[in-house]
């Protein structure tokens, strides 16, 4: 592949793939920064590992798990320790301004609060991604994922109720 025909496939799946894969480092990260800078990292070893890319796989489940596989090692670089609804208090928004925005960041404070791992397939959830390919990327059966998305449904529902809901 010539460097004009990489750097164009590169292109055409930043494109395609960045705006889900900044959901999912914000669900990692938590705040907006922190995820545009995990999304930078994710692409930047994309871009480094493209050549490597064997079709074994579709180009999304590739590069999602290439972006779970940032998130990890930066939490893990940096020894952050695991939140806990008691540990980071939860605002609540004032009626008046329940807009979408607002509720979409309440709805990741809230995604924060749960486990890596539920944190990744709650990700992929929000965006829509098939169960088989969310199976795909953590490496689970489907039906070990489908019980691990109603548990994690389940105990969102709870933190929603204890700070209020969304």
């Amino acid at each position: 592949m010539t460097e004009a025909e990489r750097t164009r496939q590169f292109t055409q799946l930043y494109q395609q793939y960045a705006p889900g894969i900044l959901k999912l480092c914000l669900g990692y990260a938590g705040e907006e920064s922190l995820a545009q800078d995990l999304l930078q990292e994710s692409f930047v070893s994309v871009w480094n590992h493209l050549d490597q890319f064997r079709g074994e796989a579709q180009w999304s489940t590739w590069i999602y798990r290439v972006a779970v596989n940032t998130c990890l090692s930066y939490l893990r670089k940096k020894k952050l320790p695991t939140v806990s609804a008691e540990n980071i208090p939860l605002v609540q928004l004032p009626d008046e301004s329940s807009g979408k925005e607002q509720q979409v960041q309440q709805l990741y404070k809230c995604i924060n609060r749960l486990a890596e791992a539920d944190r990744l397939i709650i990700a992929l959830v929000l965006e829509e991604k098939p169960y088989v390919e969310i199976a795909a990327i953590t490496g689970l059966t489907e039906n070990n994922l489908r019980v691990k998305i109603h548990r994690i449904k389940k105990q969102l529902t709870e933190i929603y109720q204890q700070y209020g809901s969304i």
